[in-house]
């Protein structure tokens, strides 16, 4: 069966804040993440309401028999995001004045349920939020460790920029990007 895309923006999103943090509980349940208080469910609720506030957030869910099987959350990244900006001159200079001007989405989080996990839904459900986008470029990190989705995001065409830590308790991330469509 052939998944349903649906379209949430902040408000809509909060209505399903509990069934993201469900999907995100059974994606994060595997080592290395069991345990880390920084892959808690209750640590990615607080950055997800967090990340509502954010302009142009938006979340597309993945739904297979009524049920969220995957999705995708982001928002235009925010010029002065710690993140980018410590990435410095590491960034294409066309990136940082699209940056500058609202012009990169930065896709936070992707999940896919395990069990649907190397079936292509990732794929579909990245694509789709990207569709979707007034934003010409994508930027979002990846745990370098994460090989399965490093690997996938380097497939789809993205292009590392660099290494950062979102906070002291997390892990290296990739920063990257996928440049305009």
């Amino acid at each position: 069966m052939d998944p349903e895309f649906q379209r949430h923006n902040a408000q809509s999103a909060k209505a399903i804040t509990s069934e993201l943090v469900d999907v995100y509980a059974k994606v994060y349940d595997v080592l290395p993440y069991i345990g880390d208080p920084f892959f808690s469910a209750e640590s990615f609720r607080e950055r997800l309401e967090a990340a509502y506030d954010t302009e142009g957030f938006e979340t597309v869910t993945a739904h297979q028999d009524g049920r969220i099987v995957g999705y995708v959350h982001g928002a235009t990244l925010p010029s002065d995001k710690p993140w980018w900006t410590a990435l410095g001159d590491r960034r294409p200079a066309d990136l940082v004045e699209l940056g500058d001007h609202g012009g990169v989405f930065w896709l936070r989080e992707l999940m896919v349920l395990p069990k649907l996990q190397n079936k292509g839904l990732g794929r579909l459900i990245h694509d789709t939020v990207i569709a979707g986008r007034s934003e010409t470029v994508t930027a979002l990190t990846c745990i370098v460790d994460n090989q399965p989705a490093h690997d996938a995001y380097l497939r789809w065409g993205y292009t590392i920029m660099g290494q950062i830590k979102h906070a002291p308790e997390s892990p290296v991330y990739d920063a990257m990007y996928l440049p305009s469509r």
